[in-house]
């Protein structure tokens, strides 16, 4: 079975995104969102094309929850629900909860670290 596949996104706490993606934005280039992130198309005639993700969020979020880490990383998947599974049978600690959306699937571990890993299945077609 084929696990990660890539990065789909950096998600980290700020204590003021909207000032921190201009920076990134005016000093780093980042095309930056109306919605305070921004967005990498990667991909080629060789591998299927994607996006990478780069989003600030709010310091007092509790989206990393139950990590007390300041950012989370979300990985790729091919199948979210196999994958899941299979982390369960190798006694991972898997969150009971996963969200389905037109962004995609997605479902949460947590590493011996106590970090929140975010999975993420894309639509067909991503």
């Amino acid at each position: 079975m084929q696990r990660v596949t890539g990065i789909g996104g950096i998600f980290f706490k700020s204590t003021d995104p909207k000032a921190l993606s201009a920076w990134y934005r005016d000093h780093l280039g980042l095309d930056v969102s109306d919605w305070g992130g921004a967005i990498f198309r990667w991909g080629g005639s060789d591998s299927p094309s994607g996006t990478t993700i780069w989003s600030p969020f709010a310091d007092d979020t509790n989206y990393m929850a139950p990590s007390s880490a300041p950012f989370m990383i979300n990985f790729r998947v091919a199948d979210l629900d196999a994958l899941l599974a299979a982390l369960r049978l190798e006694g991972c600690s898997v969150l009971d909860k996963t969200d389905s959306s037109e962004q995609g699937k997605f479902g949460w571990v947590i590493d011996p670290d106590g970090n929140k890993i975010e999975l993420w299945q894309p639509p067909a077609g991503q």
